[in-house]
């Protein structure tokens, strides 16, 4: 109980956005993918999720860890045809403040640990669903209220009703068993002091050279084993996870500044923008352009 106590201390949590959103018509989105935890919770109808097509009813929550890649089936007709995720448009979707029709609440948020890991991708688990727990569905229903109100500290009300959603989602997944193993690893690999010296040297130096070599000086190991310390650690190469935070940046970049594709790939460390472009797309089956315009369902 105590390490679950430390992650949860040590993880910043980070509001993002949070919507009620109407089905117009179903879609099916084969590839929905964010670099936040998305939570969507069914308040009217019907929501598939999975190669399985599970059911989500009322009351049901769907988790998306960031970084997962999951099929969505928004709607109930079998005759759908599936699109990506640069798919969605509001004629399919719409934000909504009414209750009338199909529709479903969104809400996403980062949890980066010591500001440098996102907690629920470094889990590596999939998507998963959540029955009927009302306290994290009060929650989303709080932080939606709040956030389209005019009320002055509603940024204070919002950021703390997202932590403690984030404090509520390890509860469940704590009292169901669920992802044991994956989340004592990381209250392991979250003590060593070396891991996390290269964690905050990634974060910092994400522009330069971040090559096993310079990482073994970080961590005063050598070039040979520091890929094989930091997979037995993390469960992940270092280079695959450098690519990551690479990108997660670049798309923080293309929402909220006005920076060209080519200065925001040299920025996050890509020379080549072609290069960048090609990686880019192939992690989030859209170019670094359509997602600057309409990056994810949390846009509709």
């Amino acid at each position: 109980m105590e390490d679950y106590n430390k992650i949860i201390e040590a993880i910043g949590v980070k509001f993002i956005k949070a919507r009620r959103i109407e089905v117009l018509r179903t879609i099916v989105v084969n590839d929905f993918y964010d670099v936040d935890n998305t939570m969507i919770l069914v308040n009217k109808g019907s929501i598939f999720y999975g190669d399985k097509k599970t059911e989500l009813s009322k009351g049901d929550i769907l988790f998306i860890p960031s970084g997962r890649t999951t099929s969505i089936t928004f709607g109930s007709d079998s005759e759908a045809k599936p699109t990506g995720n640069s798919g969605l448009d509001k004629f399919f979707l719409q934000t909504t403040t009414s209750s009338g029709k199909d529709n479903f609440s969104l809400i996403s948020f980062l949890t980066k640990v010591f500001n440098s890991v996102n907690f629920f991708q470094s889990l590596d688990i999939p998507a998963f669903k959540i029955e009927s727990w009302k306290i994290m569905a009060d929650l989303i229903a709080e932080v939606i209220e709040e956030s389209n109100s005019s009320l002055i500290g509603k940024e204070r009300v919002v950021a703390l009703d997202t932590e403690r959603l984030v404090v509520e989602l390890i509860r469940y997944v704590l009292d169901k068993e669920l992802f044991k193993e994956q989340i004592n690893t990381n209250a392991t690999y979250f003590k060593d002091p070396r891991l996390l010296d290269i964690f905050s040297y990634i974060r910092e130096n994400l522009n330069e050279d971040l090559s096993n070599k310079t990482l073994s000086n970080v961590a005063n190991v050598s070039e040979d084993y520091v890929g094989q310390y930091f997979k037995m650690l993390t469960g992940i190469n270092p280079q695959d996870y450098i690519e990551y935070q690479r990108m997660e940046r670049a798309v923080f970049l293309l929402r909220t500044t006005k920076k060209s594709v080519r200065e925001i790939g040299k920025e996050v460390g890509y020379k080549d923008t072609a290069y960048f472009c090609r990686r880019f797309k192939l992690m989030f089956s859209v170019s670094a352009g359509k997602m600057r315009k309409k990056d994810s369902l949390t846009n509709v």
